[in-house]
């Protein structure tokens, strides 16, 4: 499955253990219902490891961090978590600033 848009894209990757959803662009208020379309399901599925993969992420705004805690909520309510991959160093930093790096997994960095 690909979504794509001038300024922001996905990709889901789905194995038997996960979905890895990879997201590329710019994560905004004028593409965060392309996003939120593509986590809630894969939120909700609680046979599978929900991981996002943030290599290609340029840019998140307030709105995306809202899907962000959004989906991590719903993973909790599930007694799941939420896995984010290769989270770009100011991205990572956005994370921190809002506290959002203390519920999320974090897995490698760039």
């Amino acid at each position: 499955m690909t979504h794509p848009s001038e300024k922001f894209h996905y990709r889901l990757l789905s194995t038997p253990e996960a979905n890895v959803l990879f997201v590329e662009g710019e994560l905004d208020l004028g593409t965060v219902e392309q996003f939120r379309a593509a986590v809630e399901p894969l939120a909700a599925d609680k046979e599978k490891l929900l991981k996002l993969n943030l290599r290609e992420l340029s840019y998140v705004d307030s709105t995306g961090i809202g899907i962000f805690v959004a989906a991590l909520k719903t993973r909790q309510g599930a007694g799941s978590g939420l896995s984010v991959q290769e989270v770009p160093p100011k991205i990572r930093r956005l994370f921190d600033l809002t506290g959002l790096s203390k519920f999320l997994t974090i897995e490698g960095g760039s």
